[in-house]
């Protein structure tokens, strides 16, 4: 018989294909520049993305010091974490992040995290996040390719 056979294609960590990424942070919403981020490292772009998988690029953000929170965030989000003693939980401002030296990287890597897996996969990913204040990074070596998040959908 005469047909046709198609055969689901699943990304395994050999045929993975992980390019460097450029992102550029300037003027940007920080919620809306995070979800497109976790969309990178994810993978989900690609025609391979398998959900088991690190199929992600490895994305390198500059000018995270000029990303945008809109309304009164900067003075009104709070970021909650426990210190795993009685009575531990802590609460600090944003603006407090920003008072200590890379308060910016760390608000956009919070954010792009909490759009990822809460799972062992996630924590492989988000090590694919690299983050930088100004314009300068670390990763000359890897030449990434700049690309225009407002051209993703």
């Amino acid at each position: 018989m005469d047909s046709l056979s198609y055969k689901t294609v699943s990304a395994n960590k050999a045929t993975v294909n992980k390019e460097w990424l450029l992102v550029d942070a300037t003027d940007q919403t920080l919620g809306r520049f995070a979800s497109k981020v976790a969309m990178l490292l994810r993978g989900k772009y690609k025609v391979n993305y398998t959900p088991h998988v690190d199929c992600g690029d490895n994305v390198v953000v500059i000018n995270a010091d000029k990303i945008r929170m809109t309304g009164k965030k900067m003075a009104q989000k709070e970021y909650v974490h426990y210190t795993g003693y009685p009575g531990g939980q802590r609460i600090e401002l944003a603006k407090d992040f920003v008072k200590k030296g890379n308060g910016y990287e760390r608000i956009i890597e919070k954010a792009v995290r909490g759009m990822l897996p809460k799972t062992k996969l996630g924590d492989a990913i988000i090590k694919n996040l690299k983050v930088f204040q100004g314009d300068k990074h670390d990763h000359e070596a890897q030449q990434p390719k700049l690309i225009n998040l407002n051209d993703l959908r």
